[in-house]
């Protein structure tokens, strides 16, 4: 199935659609259905109608319960999969205003236990400097002093005990000079001082680590825990919310994380390169 980006809220009504045509194809009524799949006649209904957008593990189940033949299934498998992908355009969010997504990632912050974030080009909102994330921001026009308040604001997120963090950066993310260096000097102090926090594990894959990196980063990306995964690029944001995609990128994650150096070594370099921006390098 070709991804188109206006598609995506259309196919969760297809989708709807898709099953419900299958079921009377089959000649089951929903509550017989239901019992097929060991769900519930509600939960069927709601599916049918569009109020529920159900996993591809219900979907693959119904599809076996009425029988559906391989075309028709895996036209509707794809279905499935685009109704769990989401894409947010960055020029849809200045619209709205960029505040207003700041809003969205704070409820999403709030629900999730265990955070893993893959950061090869920058570092993210949530271990950045207040100068910092102004600099990241410039691209965007208008005043975006919200914007910045509440990007500093979910920060407080990290001291949150019930919950966990895991960063890991290339060494390209950390020192790439998105600000001055002084302001440099600063944002990797910073990230010294959140890789002591106890529930914040933080960890960087040094370039000259002797030895060859098979995978090769592609994109920034966070999972919240096994919920969904965002991936940003340069024009928005893609949510992915299937399990197996999910686990796809839980996966890619655990590979760069045999890569990075963690705790003290990981601070000896960052303290290293912040005193190379500073002037004051051995």
């Amino acid at each position: 199935m070709t991804f188109e980006p206006e598609s995506l809220g259309r196919s969760r009504s297809d989708l709807a659609e898709a099953l419900r045509n299958e079921r009377k194809r089959a000649g089951l009524a929903q509550t017989r259905l239901a019992q097929r799949c060991n769900m519930s006649q509600t939960k069927i209904s709601n599916i049918e109608s569009g109020k529920l957008t159900p996993t591809l593990i219900d979907v693959e189940l119904i599809l076996e319960a009425v029988g559906s033949d391989s075309p028709a299934a895996a036209k509707i498998i794809g279905l499935a999969r685009t109704a769990h992908t989401e894409w947010q355009d960055d020029w849809a969010s200045q619209r709205r205003g960029l505040d207003k997504k700041q809003n969205e990632l704070a409820r999403l912050e709030t629900v999730t236990t265990e955070f893993r974030f893959f950061l090869p080009t920058m570092i993210t909102g949530l271990l950045a400097t207040p100068d910092y994330v102004r600099a990241s921001l410039v691209r965007n026009s208008g005043d975006l002093s919200k914007t910045v308040a509440k990007k500093l604001e979910r920060q407080h997120v990290l001291l949150d005990s019930s919950k966990s963090f895991t960063f890991v950066l290339t060494e390209q993310a950390v020192r790439w000079p998105l600000v001055s260096p002084l302001a440099m000097a600063m944002q990797l102090d910073r990230l010294v001082s959140v890789s002591r926090i106890p529930q914040v594990r933080l960890g960087v894959i040094p370039l000259g680590m002797g030895g060859p990196v098979v995978d090769t980063p592609l994109s920034v990306f966070t999972v919240y825990d096994r919920r969904l995964v965002q991936i940003e690029t340069n024009t928005g944001a893609l949510i992915l919310r299937d399990h197996r995609d999910v686990n796809a990128y839980r996966d890619d994650f655990e590979r760069y994380e045999t890569y990075a150096v963690f705790g003290s070594e990981c601070r000896e370099l960052l303290s290293d390169w912040a005193l190379g921006f500073s002037g004051l390098g051995r």
